[in-house]
C-alpha cells in the first residue's frame, strides 16, 4: 500500500504516476473519497462513545428518579454506538479494498509506457559471431543429455522438463556460485518454504494484476510461490526490525511456481517459459531513504555474477505500464540469445519502497526510536533460464559447450560433451 499521507497531500503525484502506469487515474479520487468516508465514520462513532462514557457516569451520580430516564436513553445511545461502530467497520474494509487496489508510486524517472517502452541503459559484452549454424539451448541439451522435454510432459505436462546429468550438475553449480557471490557480500542464506498463506501473498502484491499467475491449494489456502521474494517478505511480518547496522539482506535458493496463464504459444520450446524452475533471489530490508541506492547495488551484484558465467547482455530501465505492483522502478539484465536473435530477461531487480512493508506491517525505529516503514527490494541472482544463455553463448560447433571459468571448480568439468 502507499502512504496514505502522501496519497492526500499529493494525489496529482498519485495521478501522474498511475497515468505512466497505464492504470485507471480514477482510483486516485475513489481512495481519497473512500477516505474521507472513513474518517466521517471513526469521527461520529468516537463522538457518540464519549457520549456514552459521559452517560455512564451521569447514571451512577444521578438521583433515582432520573435514573430511569437516563437508563433507557443509554440503551438507546447503545444502539446508536453500535450502529456507528457498524458503518466504521464498514467504511475500513471499503476503505482498505480501495488502498489495496492502488499501485505503488513510481520513483522519478521511470519512463512512462508499456512493455516495449524501456530504455536501454548499457550493453556489456559483444554478441559472438559464430563461424557455424548454432544450436539453439533445447538442442544442445538433448545433445548433452542435459535436458528432457519429452519426458518431462509425459510426467507432468506441457512446460515442464527434467534436467539430468550434467544440466542438473550445471544448475546445482550456477545456484551454488550465485550462492556463494550472496554469502560474499554479507547476505545471510535463506532455504525458505514455497507455500505461504494468502495474508503473505496478498502482503507482497501478488494477489491483485497478478493472481492468474499463481498457484493455489484451495483444500489447505496456501499458494505456491513464483520467488522466494514472498516468503522472504513475509519473514518479517509484524515485526519491528533492527536496522541501526544497516540494511537487513537475505538470500532465498528455492523452487518457483508459475501457472503462465496468458502466454499459450509463447516459448513453447525449451526451458525459457515453464512452470517450475529454480532460483537465487536477493531481499533486502532497509531505510526508506537508503532504498536507491541499495537499489544501485543490488543491479550492481547482478551484474557481476553476468559476468562470472561471461554473457553479453544488456541492462534496461523498465517502463511503468511493465512494472508489478508493487516495484517503484525495475532494471532488468537481459542476456543475448544466439539462436532468437534477441536479449531476454535473466535478471530483475524491484525497489517496491514501503509499499510491501506497509502492507505486511514491518517497521524499524528511527534514530529517535520512533517506529517507521521499511522499504524492501530484490533481485534475482541466477536462475534456470540463465542456462539457455550459457549453453547457446558458450557452444562449440560438434556441439559441446565450453564451461565459464567460474563454473568449472564447482561442476568440475571444463567442458560439456555431447552423448552418443
Amino acid at each position: 500500500m502507499i502512504d496514505l499521507k502522501l496519497l492526500r497531500d499529493q494525489p496529482d503525484l498519485v495521478r501522474a504516476s498511475q497515468r505512466a502506469r497505464g492504470a485507471d487515474e480514477s482510483v486516485v479520487d475513489a481512495v481519497l473519497a473512500a477516505d474521507a468516508r472513513r474518517r466521517e465514520a471513526v469521527g461520529r462513532a468516537d463522538t457518540m462513545r464519549a457520549e456514552q462514557k459521559v452517560l455512564g457516569r451521569s447514571i451512577g451520580k444521578a438521583a433515582p428518579d432520573e435514573r430511569e430516564a437516563l437508563l433507557l436513553k443509554g440503551k438507546e445511545l447503545a444502539a446508536a454506538v453500535k450502529e456507528a461502530e457498524a458503518e466504521q467497520a464498514q467504511a475500513d474494509e471499503e476503505m482498505a479494498r480501495a488502498h489495496r487496489s492502488l499501485a505503488n508510486v513510481i520513483v522519478d524517472g521511470v519512463p512512462a509506457g508499456g512493455e516495449d517502452d524501456f530504455q536501454i541503459l548499457e550493453h556489456v559484452g559483444t554478441p559472438r559471431e559464430f563461424d557455424f549454424e548454432p544450436k539453439d539451448h533445447l538442442q544442445l541439451g538433448e545433445g548433452l543429455k542435459a535436458i528432457d522435454m519429452e519426458r518431462g510432459a509425459k510426467v507432468s505436462g506441457s512446460r515442464f522438463y527434467f534436467l539430468t546429468g550434467v544440466g542438473a550438475r550445471l544448475q546445482l553449480a550456477l545456484l551454488t556460485l550465485a550462492m556463494n557471490k550472496a554469502v560474499a557480500a554479507g547476505f545471510t542464506m535463506m532455504i525458505p518454504p514455497v507455500l505461504v498463506k494468502p495474508e503473505v501473498m496478498d502482503g507482497t502484491g501478488f494477489l491483485g494484476e497478478h493472481s492468474a499467475e499463481v498457484y493455489r491449494l484451495r483444500e489447505d489456502d496456501l499458494y505456491l510461490v513464483g520467488t522466494s521474494e514472498v516468503p522472504l517478505a513475509g519473514y518479517h511480518a509484524d515485526e519491528i526490525i533492527d536496522l541501526s547496522g544497516g540494511a537487513r539482506r537475505y538470500a532465498g535458493w528455492s523452487s518457483c511456481f508459475r501457472r503462465e496463464a496468458g502466454s499459450y504459444g509463447k516459448d513453447t520450446q525449451g526451458i525459457i517459459r515453464v512452470h517450475q524452475f529454480d532460483k537465487v533471489e536477493m531481499f533486502v530490508y532497509t531505510r526508506p531513504e537508503d532504498a536507491e541506492a541499495e537499489h544501485k547495488r543490488l543491479l550492481a551484484w547482478e551484474q557481476e555474477m553476468l559476468a562470472a558465467v561471461e554473457l553479453p547482455y544488456r541492462v534496461i530501465d523498465v517502463a511503468a505500464g511493465d512494472l508489478g505492483t508493487s516495484a517503484a522502478r525495475k532494471y532488468d539484465c537481459e542476456a543475448w540469445v544466439p539462436t532468437q536473435n534477441r536479449y531476454r530477461e535473466l535478471t530483475s531487480t524491484s525497489n517496491c519502497t514501503t509499499f510491501q512493508a506497509r502492507r505486511l506491517n514491518t517497521r524499524y525505529r528511527d534514530a529517535d526510536g520512533r517506529n517507521q516503514i521499511a522499504a524492501t527490494l530484490n533481485g534475482t541472482l541466477a536462475t534456470t533460464r540463465w542456462i539457455v544463455a550459457i549453453l547457446e553463448n558458450h557452444q562449440n560447433a560438434d556441439g559441446s559447450v565450453t564451461v565459464p571459468e567460474a563454473l568449472r571448480p564447482l561442476l568440475g568439468l571444463d567442458v560439456l560433451v555431447p552423448v552418443g
